[in-house]
């Protein structure tokens, strides 16, 4: 019997046995990855597009991709959500910087169902003049809106310094793109990005190879035959931008650079150094601006990842008298761990908060499949966790100091408030 009188044993983690899905090829370039093991009757489908926004201008990407089940010569728009609901379907559909993604969350009978569908619609998608005017009236009325947001200014200027060596990494929308969306610029990238664009298909659900083998024949059409260039060596324009927007009560802050993804070989230990500074509740920043000075609600620090590189990224909101200030304690932050080593306790905090947190992301077929999918973008396994425990076990705070050095000057980042 369990004596709940005595403490359970801690056992230090040391590994974590993965489960990968199973990749079939589709051609020779275009993977599907199937993973089976989910306990329920529930299943997820994903579909990757080389059609992000750097394949295009003038928001046609997005554009696109929310056309993408805006009706058929032989179907409505209605017809098809009518069709996906009354299976249980529930999309979600997006456009990145490097790709568009198509998703779909449903029971695992209805999977087969849904996929047809869908594939259908993507690939006989007819652009509708009233669809394509409900689209873009929608969009620049939420665009309008976003305008008012000290924070979506704030991103968007960032986002142009950041990627300021390639224009086509910080395409920037402007209000009179919405009016000016022509049918057949939606045609010609669909026929390039979408219907020979298809990169990656995601399945997850208890399905048995023959239904996968089955699925898989759907793709044909949409296979992609050679996947574009992505930029590797983004450089970012260093310097602080301060820009007053009258009336705004808040000023948006978002401070970075261009750093690296997973295949650099300081990426884990850097992900150490980024919880420290920013990437939990108990974060320096976080105790600092938030909990002693009371600048703001919430401040965050994180590392994005592109397929050839990655950059680092700080932002927080705060009320426009303190914007000076709060610069400036991020600016001793970021000098603190480049001149102090960080204390053991705080060293021993951050790494059973990042092995827990690793645990967590690792629970269930879902969770599972999104961490091989991270890992995959870059040609890693599944191993490369593993390598994040070991990373996190064994880094020092001389270390953490060697890369706070390294990449967190001050004078090397894009700094932008808006407010």
């Amino acid at each position: 019997m369990l004596n709940r009188t005595q403490q359970p044993e801690l056992i230090a983690i040391e590994s974590i046995d993965f489960v990968a899905p199973k990749k079939y090829d589709l051609s020779p370039s275009v993977p599907l990855y199937h993973m089976k093991e989910v306990q329920n009757e529930t299943a997820r489908f994903d579909l990757y597009f080389d059609a992000g926004n750097c394949r295009g201008e003038k928001g046609i990407p997005g554009f696109t991709n929310g056309l993408l089940l805006s009706g058929t010569p032989t179907k409505t728009s209605i017809e098809i959500h009518e069709e996906i609901n009354s299976l249980g379907g529930f999309s979600e559909s997006g456009v990145s910087v490097e790709n568009a993604t198509f998703s779909m969350y449903c029971l695992r009978e209805n999977l087969q169902a849904i996929l047809e569908t869908v594939i259908d619609a993507i690939t006989n998608v007819n652009f509708d003049e009233e669809e394509i005017k409900e689209l873009t009236a929608d969009r620049k009325q939420k665009w309008r809106i976003g305008q008012e947001k000290v924070s979506t200014k704030a991103r968007q200027e960032f986002r142009e310094r950041l990627f300021a060596s390639n224009a086509r990494y910080a395409t920037r929308i402007e209000e009179s793109d919405f009016d000016n969306v022509q049918r057949d610029d939606l045609r010609a990238f669909h026929a390039k990005y979408y219907l020979k664009g298809l990169t990656k298909v995601v399945i997850v659900g208890n399905f048995e190879e023959d239904v996968i083998l089955e699925i898989s024949t759907l793709f044909t059409s949409l296979l992609s035959e050679a996947v574009g260039g992505f930029d590797a060596d983004l450089q970012n324009e260093a310097g602080v931008t301060k820009i007053e927007k009258e009336g705004a009560l808040q000023t948006a802050i978002r401070a970075g650079k261009m750093l690296f993804n997973k295949n650099h070989p300081d990426y884990l230990d850097f992900l150490f150094v980024n919880t420290i500074l920013g990437d939990y509740f108990g974060s320096r920043l976080m105790t600092n601006i938030r909990e002693e000075k009371g600048y703001t609600y919430g401040i965050g620090s994180m590392i994005a990842e592109l397929n050839g590189t990655g950059y680092f990224l700080m932002a927080t909101e705060v009320g426009k008298q303190v914007r000076d200030n709060t610069l400036n304690e991020i600016q001793f932050e970021l000098n603190r761990l480049q001149t102090e080593l960080v204390p053991e306790d705080e060293m021993e905090l951050v790494r059973n908060y990042m092995l827990g947190q690793l645990l967590k992301s690792a629970d269930g077929a879902y969770a599972m499949t999104d961490l091989f999918l991270s890992a995959e973008l870059h040609g890693k396994s599944l191993d490369f966790y593993n390598e994040a425990i070991h990373a996190i076990r064994s880094i020092t705070p001389e270390r953490v100091q060697e890369l706070a050095k390294q990449y967190l000057n001050w004078d090397d980042m894009t700094v932008v408030a808006v407010g």
